[in-house]
């Protein structure tokens, strides 16, 4: 698969939040050294505040880091663009909208929906839902909305597609269907995309590289190549020795 030239840097970042209700001051990261390339899937696993969804809001540019910097082919990071498309947990859709005129949106906003109604439209036939267009967020389903979530992001064909546990509310058989999807349309868009996830089985199942992190602080503890082709079989002996591999680095293997 050929990538873009995409290049995405965290050096020495490092973020910290202050309380309001008193002085204290939480280390969310410390000094992540962290390269990322175009066509790379990168899956982000660790316990609860380790820092994993601050990875990506510093990537997206939502929020900025305490010290070090965020770099995109050499330019510095500094607040959000279309070329860092973020998916959160539920699929933040406008309910006012229909399902086509919510995947137009952010073409819309950039004056760019003249002459790319056909792509909408492509979009829509992508995800399953051409049957749907006209139908509003509250009458679809999880897995729909959160098909439509998806697209709205690539759309704008981001370099770097930015995934915070968007599978995290659906049932089993659902997010499973959802893990091909995604793996679908990454696959056909080349970027580089980073996903959060608190499924090591998923990590796996989608990751051409696994980052696993541990807490207090936030910090990058394992870098794992998955040399495994797609489709891949969950139960094969290759996928469970590097779901083994992963639960141990999270002291959850069962030898301690």
């Amino acid at each position: 698969m050929a990538d873009k030239q995409v290049i995405l840097k965290l050096e020495n970042v490092s973020k910290s939040f202050a309380k309001v209700e008193n002085d204290e001051v939480t280390h969310a990261l410390n000094a992540i050294d962290l390269t990322l390339y175009g066509g790379e899937f990168v899956s982000l696993v660790g316990p609860s505040g380790c820092g994993k969804s601050t990875i990506l809001r510093l990537i997206a540019g939502l929020i900025v880091p305490t010290t070090g910097q965020v770099l995109v082919n050499g330019t510095a990071v500094e607040k959000p663009s279309p070329e860092r498309g973020m998916v959160f947990q539920k699929p933040t859709l406008f309910p006012w909208l229909t399902v086509e005129k919510n995947i137009a949106f952010s073409l819309k906003m950039q004056g760019k929906l003249k002459g790319n109604e056909d792509k909408v439209k492509q979009m829509l036939k992508v995800i399953g839902l051409e049957e749907f267009k006209d139908d509003y967020p509250d009458q679809l389903s999880g897995g729909m909305a959160q098909r439509v979530a998806l697209v709205r992001s690539l759309i704008n064909e981001p370099d770097i597609l930015l995934l915070d546990e968007p599978l995290g509310a659906l049932d089993a058989f659902t997010r499973m269907n959802m893990q091909d999807e995604i793996l679908k349309m990454w696959y056909q868009n080349k970027q580089l995309a980073i996903m959060v996830t608190h499924d090591v089985d998923e990590a796996v199942y989608m990751g051409t590289r696994v980052l696993v992190m541990d807490a207090n602080p936030g910090r990058i503890v394992e870098d794992i190549q998955i040399e495994q082709e797609y489709p891949r079989k969950r139960s094969s002996a290759a996928f469970i020795e590097y779901r083994n591999q992963i639960l141990d680095r999270l002291h959850f293997g069962g030898n301690s």
